[in-house]
């Protein structure tokens, strides 16, 4: 497994490419803006090919790339959960993408060789959804390093949100956790310091 971190200055977001090494089939994640061509020539240059668009959620700072990308590749899917589909601004018209395959809690996603599990976290989103994949953790905005999403735009829920944060420090062992913003971290980290994931669990009382 390879993971490839594009920071994406005009929308703040990051944004991430996943790969098998074996197979050579790729995933962009969070795609905030245009980085089609950053993309191509880093699977150009890794000899990987780029299968699959992978959605946290429908932000337009995650999805706001989708266009141009399916521009160059056509047929290439859009992976999102229906709890963020058919959704106006801010989500910046999910209606209008492409070839989506929408997923769901537990489904799992092959790309190559990995197994892509989506784990359902509302809170940021009705369709909020975190992506498990070995040993990483692509949080989107459910999970930040020390924080979490905010609850107050449309679709944002605080009780959902603390239901998804505990749901994610209950998971055995530890993880990479790549965040849609911001600084990267591990999930055990956030266990032991993260201010509202200590609240989700009772241990910030």
């Amino acid at each position: 497994m390879e993971i490839r971190h594009i920071y994406i200055p005009s929308v703040y977001t990051n944004c991430y490419v996943l790969a098998d090494e074996a197979s050579g089939a790729a995933a962009v994640i969070d795609p905030g803006d245009d980085v089609t061509e950053t993309l191509l020539r880093l699977c150009t240059d890794n000899g990987w090919q780029l299968r699959s668009v992978f959605l946290t959620h429908g932000h337009f700072d995650h999805i706001g790339g989708v266009a141009a990308l399916q521009g160059a590749i056509p047929d290439l899917p859009v992976y999102l959960h229906p709890g963020d589909a058919d959704c106006g601004q801010p989500m910046k018209n999910t209606a209008e993408l492409h070839n989506v395959k929408l997923w769901r809690e537990g489904d799992v996603v092959p790309l190559g060789n990995l197994q892509v599990e989506v784990l359902s976290t509302p809170g940021h989103t009705k369709g909020s959804v975190c992506l498990r994949c070995q040993d990483a953790l692509f949080t989107g905005d459910t999970l930040f390093a020390g924080e979490c999403g905010r609850t107050d735009l449309p679709g944002g829920d605080y009780g959902e949100m603390m239901a998804s944060l505990k749901r994610l420090a209950q998971l055995e062992g530890d993880f990479q956790v790549l965040p849609g913003h911001e600084g990267f971290s591990t999930l055990e980290r956030e266990r032991q310091s993260n201010y509202y994931m200590l609240q989700a669990t009772g241990g910030g009382k």
